[in-house]
């Protein structure tokens, strides 16, 4: 489920998680990711341009772990499964991948996609509560994913669970000030766009020693993205999923032309800018 935060367009309200964190949060998560799966390659390329930071930081291609088992990998957030295929390609024909995603339909696109490679595997679960074994793989693998996970200590503590000692997850997530840019062409006077709560960089590392792991690297960058009209930001966002839908006031005509002024006095020679606040997770379990 590799998204960017939720955000206010025209005709939706979008919620913050509730807390504590309810059932109902992750059904409209699963139902807005499952409803955009069939335009997320289209749309995704912000994400995807994101995900090869992480994939940069992978291990060598190799057929075999250093313990000289073959590769057991879980791609958290899965999504249609695009990282998933590249990352049985990387680690050879015994691997198993797990693609594991909250919304049955990125799941449906993924076996639709890649269904007749043999070592993957596609599981629909919540990150917070994994169907898998303790200590059973050799890799997570993340982008973009626990960002809409209410319980980040929680999902961590999965992690850590279901790493063997010396397993490795890389994780991409988003931080504070992510969307920037959208959050103030949306605002209103009294009533601020309503932007998916993020949480900074000592919080993660407060969050993965917690769980247990104790070598622990957290990165921030920034990447800019440039589309051409608020049309295509607001596609690029709701495309790919990052918007949960919910029984509210209408944005109306003057809102949409106020949006789009105030982000046109933003319009850089490329485009109009997207930022993304990236932080990138390396955590080894001992």
């Amino acid at each position: 489920m590799s998204a960017s935060p939720a955000t206010h367009h025209p005709g939706d309200s979008s919620p913050s998680p509730p807390s504590p964190p309810s059932p109902q949060w992750g059904r409209r998560v699963a139902h807005a990711f499952s409803r955009a799966a069939g335009d997320y390659a289209r749309l995704a390329a912000a994400q995807l341009a994101m995900g090869e930071v992480l994939w940069e930081r992978l291990p060598p291609p190799a057929p075999v772990t250093p313990l000289g088992t073959p590769w057991r990998v879980l791609d958290l957030g899965c999504g249609p499964g695009h990282w998933s295929e590249r990352l049985a390609e990387r680690f050879g024909d015994d691997a198993t991948v797990i693609g594991l995603d909250l919304a049955p339909g990125m799941l449906a696109a993924a076996r639709h996609d890649h269904g007749s490679d043999p070592r993957l595997r596609w599981v629909c679960a919540d990150a917070a509560a994994l169907p898998l074994a303790d200590g059973s793989l050799d890799l997570v693998f993340s982008n973009l994913a626990i960002q809409w996970c209410p319980d980040l200590s929680r999902v961590l503590s999965e992690l850590h669970r279901v790493l063997r000692p010396g397993g490795r997850a890389l994780i991409n997530t988003l931080a504070p000030g992510t969307l920037a840019e959208v959050g103030h062409a949306w605002s209103r006077p009294g009533a601020p766009a309503a932007l998916l709560p993020l949480l900074g960089r000592e919080q993660h590392l407060a969050a993965a020693r917690l769980a247990g792991f104790r070598r622990v690297s957290v990165e921030r960058q920034t990447r800019r993205f440039h589309y051409p009209d608020l049309a295509a930001v607001m596609a690029s966002i709701k495309g790919v999923g990052a918007q949960t839908a919910r029984p509210g006031a209408r944005l109306t005509r003057a809102d949409l032309a106020r949006a789009r002024r105030r982000f046109d006095a933003m319009r850089e020679p490329e485009g109009l800018p997207v930022s993304y606040r990236l932080l990138t997770l390396d955590l080894t379990r001992d």
